[in-house]
């Protein structure tokens, strides 16, 4: 998928309102997500992304941090501002990882949700 296509993508998602609004939701999504994950995870994951978005996921170059699912939709949601909310961050979040998951590979989907506990799943479905 190209970076355009996806972030055409995620702007069907009724919450989101231009293409602007969803490179912020995206930017946000992945840079959480790249601290949320472990070993080698964000480079796998990113090398199957879009030139543009690769690189927001390895921006965290620490241990990965374990936090649940609240805190996760809490950081995109401070991450993305423009007055974005725990619930709004939700639906963000689940058409940044639904188009995640429809561009990847089925491995790496199954790698992805083996990194993340069972509280993520919504978000890949």
């Amino acid at each position: 998928m190209q970076y355009h296509e996806f972030i055409a993508q995620v702007s069907q998602d009724p919450s989101i309102t231009d293409n602007e609004h969803a490179e912020a939701a995206i930017t946000a999504t992945l840079q959480v997500l790249g601290r949320r994950l472990a070993g080698g995870e964000p480079s796998d994951l990113a090398a199957q992304l879009p030139v543009g978005f690769k690189d927001l996921l390895a921006e965290h170059t620490g241990a990965a941090e374990a936090f649940d699912v609240d805190e996760f939709l809490r950081r995109i949601a401070q991450r993305e501002g423009r007055g974005c909310g725990p619930e709004q961050a939700r639906e963000h979040a689940r058409a940044v990882m639904g188009t995640i998951a429809g561009s990847i590979s089925a491995g790496e989907v199954n790698n992805l949700r083996s990194q993340l506990p069972a509280g993520y799943a919504f978000l890949l479905d």
